[in-house]
């Protein structure tokens, strides 16, 4: 039986998500198959396990004491430190959301650690979470995007009229105004004047020190597609129409909507599949795949795109490498439970861990041998040139 950890929480605006996607997937877990470990990341930066973790009205006033601290051990394969245990980790199948935890920080740990994990690896991870630098990735790939600009904080506060005006004449109105490293619809505004406008990117400047401004699409209509794969083998799930959707879904709208008291998990009424025709759905599987492929991602990601109802003009939106509930209610339609999904992202996640393991990451030389009896004081050793030659 393997011991599999799942991480969810976190220092980000997107904890409380992250909790309830954690939680439903250790509650859809096949337990004849795993040896289940909650990791909760709490929002001040500690690590806790343990049993109870898996009851989600713990966290609505988290009692630190009826959990146990860990640790990532440093030990690469060693696995978690829980109090005095040492607990080996097979697997680590993550449902975290945002930063700290989907932007490639969290994996990174995981890769220096020797621990197979479920999710993008850092590069497809930084560049899914950082919406500027997806979309670069998006335009040198050839996938379409809306035209956008992106903004610093630290050149904002000193030039606001610039900004406003950048965003006016590049842009337009309308526009929506995003953090650039949120998810979860957190931080975005739709401006239409520059009153507006001042407000969103004062909003957005908030939760970020980066901002896009992007153009809106006309007659839009968003179409969600998962993708599930790994190492080259991606296939892509039914499309899904979000319903009642007008212009983009706030947070209340995903998560909150329909539910009692104003909280919970929620979700819009969805179409699924999307009836949008055999031609534009073939469209957007396919182009998921690709940029799936391109991204380099493994396990399930969700990418969202916008389609401009009258001229059928299609747009990729942004990508999800750890979508909310691990985009389960994609692939059931498919055939594929909840349950089967977590044992493929785990397959995918050990899979991925064999391939790296081929890698040979010993390269003999005489470098070192070269170097004795030199000086550092003065110069450099990589890019020198000089008597060292080449490269050094």
């Amino acid at each position: 039986m393997m011991n599999i950890a799942v991480f969810f929480g976190g220092r980000t605006c997107e904890h409380d998500v992250s909790i309830v996607t954690g939680v439903q997937a250790m509650e859809n877990m096949d337990r004849s198959k795993y040896n289940v470990l909650p990791i909760y990341l709490h929002r001040d930066g500690l690590w806790y396990t343990g049993k109870n973790l898996t009851d989600i009205s713990i966290y609505e006033n988290f009692d630190a004491s009826k959990a146990v601290p860990c640790r990532l051990s440093q030990i690469p394969g060693e696995g978690i430190l829980a109090g005095d245990r040492v607990i080996h980790i097979d697997a680590a199948l993550l449902c975290m959301h945002g930063m700290h935890g989907e932007d490639g920080t969290l994996q990174g740990m995981l890769e220096l650690c020797d621990i197979p994990y479920t999710s993008a690896g850092v590069g497809g991870s930084a560049a899914g979470m950082d919406k500027a630098l997806m979309k670069k990735v998006f335009l040198g790939c050839g996938f379409p995007t809306v035209p956008y600009v992106e903004f610093l904080r630290t050149a904002f506060e000193l030039d606001k009229d610039s900004a406003y005006n950048k965003a006016e004449s590049t842009i337009g109105y309308p526009c929506y105004v995003k953090p650039a490293s949120l998810g979860s619809s957190i931080g975005i505004t739709k401006a239409n004047d520059r009153e507006t406008l001042i407000a969103a990117m004062d909003l957005a400047f908030s939760y970020d020190r980066k901002v896009i401004v992007e153009r809106g699409v006309e007659n839009p209509m968003e179409i969600n597609c998962s993708v599930l794969g790994g190492e080259g083998i991606a296939e892509a799930s039914l499309c899904e129409k979000p319903m009642g959707w007008e212009e983009f879904l706030t947070f209340e709208d995903k998560y909150m909507r329909g539910a009692k008291g104003g909280k919970g998990s929620k979700a819009p009424t969805r179409q699924i599949p999307a009836d949008i025709g055999e031609e534009l759905t073939g469209r957007i599987q396919t182009m998921a795949v690709d940029i799936f492929n391109a991204m380099d991602c493994k396990g399930v990601v969700r990418i969202d795109f916008l389609v401009n109802k009258e001229s059928g003009e299609l747009f990729v939106n942004e990508i999800n490498t750890i979508p909310g509930s691990l985009a389960f209610y994609l692939w059931e339609p498919k055939g594929v439970s909840y349950s089967a999904l977590l044992d493929r992202l785990i397959a995918i996640a050990l899979k991925g861990a064999e391939e790296k393991r081929k890698n040979s990451y010993a390269f003999e030389s005489a470098l070192i041998e070269s170097m004795k009896g030199r000086s550092f004081a003065t110069g450099g050793v990589k890019g020198a040139g000089g008597k060292l030659g080449g490269k050094f």
